[in-house]
């Protein structure tokens, strides 16, 4: 996908007072997959307390630090907030475990493709959605389609198949995609620190022996904190995106100015072969995947976590049996679709529309007793 194929749209459409990736964004914060996305698990069952982050609140996040990048990096600060606020919209209920008990559940039923909650999200935004007489999906824009679909690198899938080819599967997606997809780390890494020892799941000692956490901590207590201090959870987190978002700038200014040659996206023009020097030092990329390590090890797999995501799992095998065993178990708008569209894709697809809380309710109402 050239500059030329950028903002273009499936479908023609009247021009309006905003840009093209600024519509992107109204459309997607409009959406009803958007505002699902506050019962949506990110790592904490939502109602096990309001502090904790939702798929809602880690996309504001991440949209938050990609429009820093982008505006420092004098990258398309709008469509890196269109994609940001997009990027998850394809995921489902009770996190990652959701979607892999799909995938799990499909292949199993004999179904190749399974499920994978990048192109859950991009057919969220090209079919799934409804808002227009005329036409299935948002209409987005081809750049900011593209940054959902691809994240960071190119993505060939076997179920890709047929996809427009101006989506250049082989070629690196725009540089506000790739910047997004970082931002993405930032935003989880930080956030879960924040969670996790916000509610005793992991400890300080559980961090700081750690390269990063270590000069995340020097930083702090430079401010005259240490972690007995009742802000320093609070410092901590602000100081390692700080950090981290430094870093990246540092790092990826130079590559990223000499592919930014003018104000319209570069999409899908980067060859494969090309390593991009897009994100950290190696010594700094090495510290992050041993916090990101650390955190899956005592946080990700605590028995508490790990509890909750089991019934999360149950909970999704158990509704998907119900209503392939009975599609008259699902809503009717549900039931005309299998007119067009195979059983199994109807069927995930309303799983993984669900929210955390109406995934359970529908357990309840089908099996007579809660998770």
């Amino acid at each position: 996908m050239s500059k030329t194929y950028a903002n273009m749209r499936f479908y023609p459409f009247e021009e309006d007072f905003r840009d093209s990736y600024a519509r992107d964004r109204d459309r997607i914060l409009h959406s009803s997959s958007f505002r699902r996305l506050e019962y949506k698990t990110q790592v904490f069952l939502n109602h096990e307390g309001d502090y904790f982050r939702t798929r809602l609140t880690h996309s504001l996040e991440v949209s938050q630090i990609a429009r820093t990048l982008a505006r420092s990096l004098n990258l398309n600060e709008t469509l890196c907030e269109a994609i940001a606020l997009s990027h998850d919209l394809g995921h489902t209920p009770f996190g990652h475990i959701g979607g892999d008990t799909l995938d799990e559940i499909l292949k199993a039923d004999g179904h190749k493709y399974g499920f994978e909650h990048n192109f859950q999200s991009f057919r969220v935004l090209t079919k799934l959605e409804k808002r227009y007489d005329g036409f299935d999906g948002l209409n987005l824009t081809f750049a900011t389609l593209e940054g959902v679909l691809k994240h960071s690198y190119p993505y060939q899938k076997s179920f890709l198949h047929g996809i427009d080819e101006r989506f250049a599967l082989d070629k690196h997606p725009s540089l506000e995609a790739m910047v997004v997809d970082r931002a993405d780390e930032i935003a989880y890494i930080s956030h879960d620190i924040d969670d996790g020892i916000k509610y005793g799941l992991i400890r300080w000692d559980d961090l700081l022996d750690l390269k990063l956490c270590k000069l995340v901590d020097t930083k702090v207590s430079s401010e005259g904190m240490n972690a007995n201090h009742r802000l320093y959870r609070h410092r901590f987190v602000a100081a390692l995106i700080t950090i981290l978002v430094s870093e990246f700038i540092a790092y990826s200014k130079e590559c990223i100015g000499a592919y930014n040659t003018s104000s319209e996206p570069l999409c899908a023009t980067i060859d494969s072969s090309v390593n991009l020097k897009i994100g950290f030092e190696s010594e700094l990329e090495t510290a992050i995947k041993e916090v990101k390590k650390r955190l899956y090890q005592k946080l990700y797999r605590h028995e508490k976590i790990v509890k909750k995501m089991y019934s999360g799992k149950q909970c999704v095998k158990s509704l998907y049996e119900a209503f392939k065993s009975d599609n008259n178990l699902i809503p009717n708008h549900q039931r005309t679709l299998l007119d067009t569209r195979p059983n199994h894709r109807v069927i995930s697809d309303y799983i993984a529309s669900m929210t955390d809380r109406y995934a359970m309710k529908n357990y309840h109402e089908l099996y007579g007793f809660s998770l």
